[in-house]
């Protein structure tokens, strides 16, 4: 199976600070479901920013879907973030745009056709349950309802990549449901890898998936 991510002697710091993650080797197969937890403060959203190259490797090497991370140029940066969907805690949606504009946000980027990304987004909106707030602006929807327009956004143009920070820390049951019940679907559906920061693992999952927790630096995976 190809390999998505592979981190060797990997090494994280901001700036001159001290190492946050200290020369860490792990892989990851393309199509896996894959959970990172940790304590708070012990470098689960440090290590998700590397992966979308928000921090670069301070040590070591870091691939991801093909491309090296260490000293990488602005142009292969945004050609890897086309290929990926990330799903904040706090949603990062446009507040000046309504939900059906901050969806097509992504196909934009990447070019799509007028008419392919109405569909998509038209699409989407129905997945998440939304569509009679297509015309609606982020603040007037609830937290969960943020959140799943963000997941939509995240799915808009096919990644092959979902990274997702602590996606249902804030939410009711309900959107917490719809949420795992979306990152399921994109991996089991359409073979996308996905990779959750949580501090806890649902007991509802109903997929086959891999742990790593961090500790003190380092990271392992948890069988």
């Amino acid at each position: 199976m190809d390999k998505v991510i592979i981190a060797d002697n990997l090494s994280l710091a901001y700036s001159n600070d001290e190492t946050i993650i200290n020369k860490v080797k792990f892989s990851i197969d393309s199509g896996s479901f894959v959970f990172i937890t940790g304590a708070s403060g012990s470098g689960k959203s440090t290590l998700l920013k590397s992966l979308y190259g928000a921090l670069k490797p301070k040590e070591g090497s870091l691939i991801v879907g093909g491309v090296e991370l260490k000293g990488v140029s602005s142009s292969k940066l945004n050609f890897l973030r086309k290929h990926v969907g990330i799903v904040f805690q706090d949603y990062k949606l446009v507040k000046e745009w309504t939900i059906e504009k901050n969806i097509m946000l992504p196909l934009i980027i990447n070019g799509y056709e007028k008419s392919v990304t109405q569909n998509q987004v038209d699409s989407l909106l129905k997945h998440v349950r939304l569509k009679h707030q297509a015309g609606k602006y982020p603040l007037e929807l609830s937290g969960g309802e943020q959140q799943r327009v963000a997941m939509a956004r995240a799915l808009a143009h096919n990644p092959i990549l979902i990274l997702a920070d602590e996606p249902t820390g804030n939410l009711d049951d309900y959107s917490s449901q719809l949420i795992w019940n979306l990152l399921e679907g994109a991996n089991s559906q359409l073979k996308t890898t996905v990779i959750v920061v949580t501090h806890h693992i649902p007991e509802s999952m109903n997929i086959d998936y891999k742990h790593f927790h961090i500790e003190y630096g380092s990271i392992h995976e948890v069988i």
